[in-house]
């Protein structure tokens, strides 16, 4: 009998789990989304090609309009730099709001480019990523595992200290 309950509490788990919708989780980790930050330069924050949605690349701004800077491995740990790829994740999902409406349209999260504003000889990049990787599947689930590349950059605008740009799949 005792196997039977811990089944059905596994699998009800699991159901609810699944059944949690993107914006769901957002509220459940305490995040608002605010409006997305208006490009700087002559480009959109999307563009759409049939059912792929191309995202510009968005650095780690706060809610309050300021951003994370510095360089990973001299003004930043590891660790700040994964918060600050973690915000870019944020700032994505607020442009996949504004542009679909409804976050449940995002079919796959398809292709990320991460660029870590770091020190000539910081090789954690991958690491410094996961913030926004983790993030995506945190929110998405499976539809938010990717293709990735992660990379070390001189300098980024504005002295960012991460910027990410990422390809979606949309649904009707």
């Amino acid at each position: 009998m005792k196997k039977n309950a811990l089944l059905f509490i596994i699998l009800t788990t699991s159901y609810f789990m699944q059944a949690q919708t993107p914006e769901e989780r957002l509220k459940e980790k305490g995040i608002t989304l605010t409006t997305p930050s208006a490009p700087v330069a002559n480009y959109v924050n999307a563009v759409r090609v049939g059912n792929l949605l191309y995202l510009s690349g968005k650095g780690p701004t706060k809610p309050d309009g300021t951003h994370t800077t510095g360089k990973v491995g001299k003004d930043l740990t590891l660790e700040q730099g994964y918060e600050a790829a973690k915000l870019c994740a944020i700032n994505h999902i607020a442009v996949l709001k504004a542009e679909l409406g409804d976050l449940k349209r995002v079919k796959r999260i398809v292709k990320v480019l991460g660029m870590v504003n770091c020190v000539d000889d910081f090789k954690d990049q991958p690491k410094v990523i996961n913030g926004y990787s983790d993030f995506m599947v945190a929110i998405f689930g499976d539809k938010g595992k990717h293709a990735r590349s992660a990379v070390g950059m001189n300098s980024l605008p504005m002295d960012i200290a991460v910027e990410v740009e990422v390809i979606v799949e949309i649904e009707e």
